[in-house]
């Protein structure tokens, strides 16, 4: 039992160690880096869209660096709506579920084969090696899954109705945009 907490706190910590390390080189990497903006899909009322990065939130407009770019000011009142797309975290999400699976796995692995090893039979020891990678592997490919569900769930794609909102919800929209402009204070 004591192998079996032992080996249960060393994979927790490991899975929280990669994706602490993850977050914080992603950190990094954006500080280094310039600051990126959002990637928008602009659908006007008359049905063009326009697509590009957001650099900038007007009082009465967004500026755009459009995909051949050039830079595109589109009015707030010709918008009908806006899409902002996302990265999909698919992969991030399945490393962290393998991770966390397999720990989990291994450490019932463990537990299991500790029981057989006291069975007697030359067979029931080396069943009980492989229980251990088998449950690893097992619940690690369902924690794949699942996680990389989430992942692409947190990854989805955000619409945004600006046609027939009043002025004040337009405003809200607007400062929600802002934060995720390239250049945030622009007067």
């Amino acid at each position: 039992m004591k192998k079996f907490t032992a080996l249960l706190l060393i994979f927790s910590l490991m899975a929280i160690s990669c994706t602490t390390m993850t977050t914080q080189r992603q950190k990094r990497l954006a500080s280094s880096k310039e600051r990126r903006g959002a990637k928008l899909i602009i659908t006007e009322t008359d049905g063009q869209q326009i697509e590009g990065e957001l650099i900038t939130v007007k009082e009465n407009s967004l500026l755009l660096l459009h995909t051949e770019g050039r830079d595109i000011s589109v009015v707030i009142a010709d918008i009908k709506l806006i899409k902002i797309v996302k990265k999909s975290q698919f992969w991030v999400g399945a490393f962290a579920g393998f991770l966390m699976g397999g720990a989990f796995g291994a450490s019932l692995g463990i537990s299991y084969a500790e029981k057989e090893k006291s069975k007697p039979g030359l067979l029931a020891g080396y069943m009980a090696d492989w229980a251990i990678l088998g449950y690893g592997l097992g619940l690690g490919a369902i924690g794949a899954l699942l996680g990389g569900s989430i992942g692409a769930f947190a990854g989805t794609d955000k619409t945004i109705q600006i046609e027939g909102m009043s002025d004040s919800e337009i405003q809200e929209t607007l400062d929600k945009l802002r934060k995720k402009a390239r250049i945030r204070d622009y007067k």
